[in-house]
């Protein structure tokens, strides 16, 4: 069971710089990853409609052998960690949240600035989130709609990146935000291109080093930690694996079979 693969989903490749950070602190871990991106992007589906996928992906991983579960996206997270968690009681299973907690933490103007997707930003969740920790903090969020086909594509510096970037950055800066969340998966892909466009004293704060950790602590907890030496990653989407093929070498560093996901 210890080296059983670790299974990680997202709508999209944004899931990817959770998967890295996985790797970098387990690199013993053999790791499967799906991208759903036949049906991207979750921000603007209905939660029922995420619900539902998440319930087809935990059962593809448990057809895999998988011994944990990682849903490596926001509004996957919002909509369906609580069933998930109540259905697979046997699995450590890791979501993601944006990272209000340390940005209020790090902030120096008491002014902090969050990118995410329309789902995660209207979300019980994320208002729990800020009623819990921002409260001596004024939180100014932005929803980014296009970024996440953009990167999707590939695209991670074209002029029109750069100015659907600007035009939701431009409200948080002229706030007086020093500290901005990226608050969906796809978002630190980006981050050579933001800190072209913000000041340098200007904290970028996202939470895939922190799911990998809690990931090392569950798994250690249930002494699953793999003693190695870890499999290559296997990838599937629901889109076309071609296009998964030939993006995956601009964002992830590793090797790994791409195949489709008929689910």
């Amino acid at each position: 069971m210890r080296e059983a693969p670790i299974g990680v989903f997202d709508s999209g490749v944004g899931g990817l710089s959770v998967l890295a950070e996985i790797k970098r602190l387990l690199p013993n871990e053999s790791l499967l990853y799906v991208a759903d991106c036949g049906n991207i992007p979750y921000g603007e589906k209905t939660p029922e409609f995420i619900r539902q996928r998440c319930s087809v992906m935990a059962e593809f991983f448990v057809k895999q052998g998988a011994k944990a579960l990682v849903l490596a996206c926001n509004t996957a997270t919002v909509a369906g960690v609580a069933d998930l968690r109540r259905d697979y009681p046997q699995w450590p299973i890791v979501g993601m949240e944006p990272a209000v907690k340390p940005a209020a933490a790090a902030t120096r103007s008491g002014v902090v600035g969050v990118l995410a997707t329309t789902g995660t930003l209207q979300s019980a969740k994320f208002a729990a989130l800020l009623d819990r920790f921002a409260i001596d903090v004024r939180v100014i969020t932005q929803p980014c709609p296009g970024l996440v086909e953009l990167i999707e594509a590939g695209d991670l510096h074209s002029p029109a990146l750069r100015q659907l970037l600007h035009g939701y950055l431009e409200p948080l800066l002229a706030a007086g935000c020093d500290t901005i969340i990226l608050g969906c998966t796809h978002y630190p892909f980006l981050k050579p291109l933001l800190k072209q466009m913000i000041a340098d004293d200007i904290s970028l704060i996202d939470t895939g080093a922190a799911v990998a950790r809690q990931l090392h602590r569950l798994l250690a907890e249930r002494e699953l930690l793999a003693s190695g030496p870890s499999r290559e990653a296997q990838f599937w989407t629901s889109a076309s694996p071609e296009h998964l093929r030939n993006i995956l070498p601009l964002l992830w560093s590793g090797s790994g079979v791409v195949q489709e996901f008929l689910l």
